[in-house]
């Protein structure tokens, strides 16, 4: 799928904040998508999209979503996948993206700096994903050229999973535990 391409670098922040939050006790986009937004943006992604189900309402009240492509996710309730795909197809249409950068709404230990170290990475071929002490996790970077075979082998609450484990000689891991926390958020 190539190397870095001679083009200027625009990565999109997809941020994936839909879930119902079960563990958590309801939704948490309505918490956590601000500072969310704010690691990417500050990162260095930019256009943002954020894709939006359980809690849209209350998540649009109590979030500044200004210069932020929101997404409704009517599908929501299928899992992870539903999103990512409309998150792809959302940055497919967008001029001059040739990356996103997948986080994912509930991990508040992400960082800047781990999302600028991905983001150095990026380009049209790639596969990029943060580890912590070795150990995979998010944000992941996605480049153009893998987004059409991405999408059909989305299903349930997975995401890439299956897709990057089928090509794991191409993913690049970034190691960003020094900067980051790579947990996500299950209990209020």
């Amino acid at each position: 799928m190539g190397g870095p391409s001679r083009v200027p670098r625009r990565v999109a922040g997809l941020i994936l904040a839909a879930g119902a939050g079960r563990r958590y006790g309801g939704p948490k986009a309505p918490v956590f998508l601000g500072p969310a937004l704010r690691v990417l943006r500050d990162g260095g992604c930019d256009p943002l999209v954020a894709v939006l189900g359980a809690g849209a309402r209350e998540t649009r009240a109590a979030v500044d979503l200004d210069g932020v492509r929101v997404v409704d996710n009517p599908g929501w309730a299928e899992g992870m996948a539903s999103s990512l795909r409309l998150g792809l197809a959302t940055a497919a249409g967008m001029n001059g993206v040739s990356a996103v950068c997948v986080h994912l709404v509930d991990m508040p230990g992400v960082s800047p700096a781990a999302v600028a170290r991905l983001l150095a990475r990026a380009h049209p071929g790639c596969l990029v994903r943060a580890c912590y002490d070795g150990e995979p996790g998010h944000p992941v970077v996605v480049g153009r050229d893998h987004w059409a075979a991405i999408i059909p082998t989305l299903r349930g609450d997975q995401g890439a999973r299956a897709y990057l484990r089928q090509h794991a000689a191409q993913v690049t891991l970034v190691e960003c535990g020094d900067v980051a926390a790579g947990h996500d958020v299950d209990e209020r």
